[in-house]
């Protein structure tokens, strides 16, 4: 197909930005999921003592590996001409196996045959790829571009954290900090984001149809089945649910897609306040040579990373929520309504990792300028009302904060006015020429300090 004629745009206009997640969430990536699940079952089982299935030797247990290892589109190809006459994906996924199984010239492997997908239900398969793919592609592509954007706060907060800035709250001048302190501030959310998304522990089950290993007692009933199957879901990496019915319930993935929306809630929240410094001349955008800002107006360089960032973090945590919300509840031992909303993994992740990289590459074309930041500064010396207020406070000095709103609330007034208004206070002589000597550029708490301390937060 032509990515023109993509539905989706993951697939089209931002295809080449994707291809780490292709490969984990695509049709294809979950068929090579199951493979390795069912492959690991099978392995699993020729230990297991049953005289009907002898240990494998090395050198056939290399075999069916290699079908995990080697699993190519071609391969998938295969599965899905299979799925067209079973109209079962799953089984169309155990019949391709036992076709290699014939095909592969080891004579283990093909008596072995039917022990593929021995007592499973497709759940089984499909819970335990699932988690696979959702672990490895937090590992080899989600949080890789979380510590990117990470790493690319700490450089901006290592060269401004001293620097002075306006506060706005309410959208209106308040008292300063420093461009660092802000950054910061959204460092340290991002991190503790991070962290969430990390401590949720993917979780599977291989507990047959409806929980009870069933299929498994009726056929080698002396076997310790909850044992063997916490064996097979830990060898792969995953955390071991024995309690299920036929689905896993999915809790720990709306854990997950609820971390993850939480880390795009922070991001987004950044996006916008960086496009708002942007507008007001406090960040200048590098050139690339070639780029338009506008079709009519020539001068733009408009901010479009963050706008794209925003876009996509919207839509991926909108469907987070929905994959949240919906995945954890199923009718009694099972519906199938879970079956096509998981199909989106890809699309609701695809967003995710296109808005970190969008969100990437603006921190990349940042350039402070210091000089329109004091001009703010230098324009609102009104902001000093607080600190004058507060040492009248200390020294009783009578209706300290009425005074100064009168002074200064929503009228225009200058370092002179304020300065004089100082002068007339009945203040200890240091207080008065510590106040006297204040500016908005120099009011900043201990903004800096606690904006070197989050660099010091990996």
């Amino acid at each position: 197909m032509n990515s023109l004629e993509a539905l989706s745009p993951l697939d089209g206009r931002y295809a080449p930005k994707l291809s780490a997640l292709r490969p984990l969430l695509s049709e294809s990536g979950f068929m090579s999921h199951r493979v390795r699940v069912e492959v690991a079952w099978l392995l699993a089982l020729s230990d297991i003592g049953m005289p009907e299935l002898p240990p494998f030797s090395q050198a056939t247990r290399g075999a069916a590996l290699k079908w995990v290892s080697d699993f190519s589109l071609k391969d998938a190809e295969r599965i899905k001409q299979i799925e067209a006459t079973t109209n079962h994906d799953v089984k169309a996924v155990e019949y391709f196996l036992k076709e290699k199984a014939a095909q592969s010239g080891i004579e283990e492997l093909a008596r072995a045959a039917e022990f593929i997908h021995f007592a499973c239900t497709s759940e089984d398969i499909n819970n335990t790829a699932h988690a696979l793919m959702l672990k490895q592609a937090r590992e080899d592509a989600l949080v890789p571009q979380m510590q990117a954007i990470i790493k690319a706060l700490a450089d901006i907060i290592s060269v401004t954290a001293d620097l002075p800035m306006l506060s706005r709250t309410h959208g209106q001048a308040a008292s300063p900090t420093t461009l660092g302190k802000e950054m910061a501030n959204v460092r340290a959310r991002l991190r503790r984001a991070r962290d969430r998304f990390l401590e949720v522990q993917p979780m599977a089950k291989m507990n047959g149809a409806v929980g009870n290993y069933n299929a498994h007692l009726s056929a080698v009933p002396e076997a310790d089945w909850p044992e063997f199957s916490k064996g097979v879901v830990t060898s792969l990496g995953l955390v071991f649910n024995p309690m299920t019915t036929q689905i896993e319930p999915h809790d720990w993935m709306a854990e997950y897609f609820d971390a993850l929306a939480g880390f795009n809630t922070v991001l987004l929240d950044l996006c916008r306040d960086i496009w708002g410094y942007v507008s007001l001349g406090y960040f200048k955008q590098r050139l690339k040579e070639g780029e338009v800002g506008s079709s009519t107006m020539p001068h733009k360089v408009n901010p479009i990373d963050f706008e794209n960032a925003e876009g996509n973090l919207s839509v991926a945590s909108a469907l987070l929520r929905h994959l949240s919300d919906k995945l954890p509840v199923s009718r009694w031992q099972r519906d199938l309504s879970d079956s096509t909303v998981l199909r989106n993994l890809g699309v609701a992740l695809g967003h995710s990792l296109l808005a970190f990289d969008s969100c990437l590459k603006g921190l990349s074309k940042l350039e402070v300028n210091p000089q329109r930041l004091q001009e703010d500064l230098d324009a609102s010396w009104e902001v000093l009302a607080e600190p004058i207020q507060t040492v009248m406070r200390r020294y009783g000095l009578p209706e300290p904060y009425e005074k100064l709103k009168a002074l200064t609330r929503g009228r225009g007034i200058n370092e002179e006015s304020l300065r004089d208004f100082v002068s007339g206070l009945s203040l200890p002589q240091s207080d008065k020429q510590w106040l006297i000597k204040l500016a908005p550029s120099t009011y900043l708490g201990l903004a800096g300090i606690l904006a070197r301390d989050e660099l010091e937060k990996s």
